[in-house]
């Protein structure tokens, strides 16, 4: 049954259907304007108890038998992408935003969700400087208890992705676990990490810099909606590259990701025949 979507408080948009063909290059933002992420946080860093943060695919710790293999097409994946009060955790930081963009292994769009979140804690200038989010555009906005059983319903079967996803997913199981008791459980999936692999002539993996290379526009940058939709696309490009490399089921691709990164040779500034002396 088609659900209408919840507005609840603020500027809270949740979206259904069998299909949405969205484009997503040259996409505009949502109505909230905006700007950005990963305050603290850099691409690529290993978090110690996160599944997935070391770069590869996980299933919460237990990695699928290669037998059981399941085909990367017959997945669901959910896009995510948060932005915070600041860059840890563990010093009682809060989800500002969050969006997350649920596609299937086709790339098709099943459903999109995107709020702003009451963080129950100021804001700081520096984050509001970096993200364009302020204490006002949140004060009417949910607080994550009040979204925490829309947000577990999109996470529930689907494989977790995100740019730097060790960041989003901390963030989300300590909402997660506070708000409902509940931790998420699932297969993760760092498009950082995967785009080492796949995308070795890029020598930056940074959003902008793959969005560039394969031609992503993202009007809504630093902004939840924009950078989780930006990566929507990326997922795409780096699920082709990984046919590619004939590598189809979920096994092949933790094999390939526990695997050292392709580096890129670095270029001598060196003479030919001073190389060779």
């Amino acid at each position: 049954m088609k659900q209408e979507p919840r507005r609840g408080d603020g500027p809270h948009r949740l979206r259904f259907g069998a299909q949405l063909e969205l484009p997503l290059s040259g996409a505009r933002a949502p109505d909230h304007p905006g700007a950005t992420s990963r305050a603290g946080a850099r691409a690529g860093d290993w978090l110690p108890g996160v599944p997935g943060s070391d770069g590869v695919a996980s299933t919460n710790g237990a990695a699928p038998a290669p037998v059981d293999d399941v085909p990367l097409r017959s997945l669901e994946y959910v896009v995510v992408d948060v932005e915070t009060t600041g860059g840890s955790v563990h010093r009682g930081h809060r989800i500002t935003e969050i969006a997350a963009w649920c596609i299937d292994g086709t790339g098709r769009v099943l459903e999109s969700y995107e709020t702003l979140v009451n963080p129950e804690r100021p804001i700081p200038p520096f984050i509001t400087a970096l993200t364009r989010i302020t204490q006002d555009m949140v004060a009417n906005a949910p607080r994550f208890h009040e979204i925490a059983e829309d947000v577990h319903r999109l996470l529930a079967g689907r494989v977790f992705v995100a740019h730097n996803a060790a960041f989003d997913w901390r963030f989300l199981c300590r909402e997660l676990e506070w708000a409902t008791g509940r931790a998420p459980e699932g297969r993760v999936l760092c498009t950082v990490r995967l785009s080492r692999q796949v995308v070795p002539e890029v020598r930056r993996r940074s959003l902008d810099a793959l969005s560039e290379y394969f031609g992503v526009e993202n009007e809504a940058r630093h902004r939840a909606y924009g950078d989780a939709r930006a990566t929507v696309e990326l997922l795409r490009r780096l699920l082709e590259r990984l046919e590619e490399q004939e590598i189809e089921g979920w096994a092949a691709l933790e094999a390939l990701l526990k695997r050292r990164a392709p580096r890129r040779r670095r270029r001598s500034s060196l003479p030919r025949s001073m190389d060779s002396a």
